[in-house]
């Protein structure tokens, strides 16, 4: 008999028996998920979790670092040696010639907003320091004059005595102002003058006046500051300096003593009688009930209204009362009237044209006692009006005037 080597499949099963079983038990899945699911029972996942995060991050950090030092920050190409830099370029640059330009008309921007062009250069302004001219031109006054040079309406005035005489009035086209290089005052130099008294005279130091570049005064050229050295005639500016204005406006003219006004003109009166008593109240004057000229203001001597009137309209007495003061003024006021009312007020009426009362002459309110005009140093007519009480002394009219 033949031997037979087949084997059945049972042989084969025992045969192999003591190969070891492959099985997904044993695969690093299973034993990856038995480490998990041992974590999250011990609650050491969500632990687990971010150092798993961290620890893959800064993995990547490092390659990234690895990968830079390596490839991109050696600073030059593995065996260029930097001849590629100097290569020269495979074809010459071709030169284009651009066309013209033609700038576009204005109309094409739609009307915008043009910028203008500012062809001098701005200078600060320089301090003056001598004493300047300036002729007056018409429709100049004190005020604008005094605005254009930059300094107190008062310091013209003080500056020009010898023209203006203290009264903004006077002011005509054609005079020539001195224009002082600051505020203050202006002193012409007489045989005789002590810097200390002149000094005293407008409030200053006699330093002051001697330390102003403009005066052109050396003190030790000067000699006795009682009798310095400075030649008569010389023009002094005194910085900062300051004087009381001399007024030639009517004094309180009382009805006893009304001689007292003999100084201002040949319109002063001798004494008068008793007359009627003022209501106290006050009436406009005028027809016209508005200022046309200068107002109220102390700072330039003005003590008064320039009311409107044209040249021969009526003008009212402002309350009952006696003339103390009828004609001509010598210092600027023309013809004038003063009505003293009894009451410790007295009114006053000047630049007129002509009178209707005379010196004593018993008054009503409302009543006409002169026309207007432009006499004296008015340069057009109107009516130069102030009031004054015993008790405030000048006042302005316009607080007290009822229209």
């Amino acid at each position: 008999m033949t031997e037979d080597n087949s084997t059945s499949p049972l042989q084969d099963a025992e045969e192999f028996s003591d190969i070891p079983e492959r099985t997904s038990e044993s695969s690093p899945i299973k034993n990856w998920n038995q480490i998990w699911e041992g974590l999250v029972r011990l609650g050491l996942g969500e632990v687990a979790i971010r150092v798993g995060t961290g620890f893959s991050s800064l993995v990547l950090v490092l390659l990234a670092i690895w990968v830079m030092g390596n490839f991109y920050l050696k600073g030059q190409v593995s065996g260029s040696n930097g001849l590629a830099l100097a290569a020269p370029l495979p074809t010459s640059t071709p030169s284009i010639k651009t066309a013209g330009f033609k700038a576009l008309p204005a109309s094409a921007f739609g009307g915008g907003i043009g910028r203008l062009a500012v062809i001098h250069t701005m200078l600060p302004t320089r301090p003056r320091f001598d004493i300047t001219e300036y002729t007056v031109e018409d429709g100049d006054t004190i005020f604008g004059i005094a605005q254009k040079f930059d300094l107190k309406p008062e310091t013209l005035l003080f500056g020009n005595y010898d023209v203006l005489a203290d009264n903004a009035e006077s002011l005509r086209p054609g005079q020539k102002l001195r224009i002082l290089p600051a505020d203050g005052a202006f002193y012409q130099w007489h045989a005789g003058d002590g810097l200390n008294g002149v000094a005293k005279f407008y409030g200053v130091a006699p330093e002051e006046i001697i330390e102003w570049p403009g005066n052109h005064l050396n003190k030790d050229n000067l000699g006795d500051l009682s009798s310095p050295n400075i030649e008569p005639g010389t023009g002094i500016f005194i910085p900062g300096g300051h004087r009381d204005f001399v007024t030639w406006s009517a004094p309180a003219i009382s009805r006893k003593d009304p001689t007292v006004a003999k100084i201002l003109g040949p319109g002063a009166c001798g004494p008068v009688k008793d007359g009627p008593i003022g209501t106290g109240k006050f009436i406009w004057p005028t027809v016209l009930k508005y200022i046309t000229g200068y107002g109220y203001d102390p700072s330039i001597n003005h003590y008064g209204i320039d009311l409107a009137a044209y040249v021969g309209a009526p003008i009212y007495a402002v309350d009952s009362g006696v003339v103390v003061y009828a004609g001509w003024n010598n210092w600027g006021y023309g013809n004038m009237v003063v009505i003293d009312h009894g009451n410790g007020w007295q009114s006053l009426y000047a630049h007129l044209n002509s009178l209707k009362v005379g010196c004593g002459s018993f008054v009503n309110q409302g009543e006409t006692i002169a026309t207007a005009g432009a006499t004296g140093d008015a340069s057009f007519p109107n009516l130069h009006f102030e009031l004054r009480s015993n008790n405030y002394d000048r006042v302005n009219p316009e607080d007290f005037l009822q229209k």
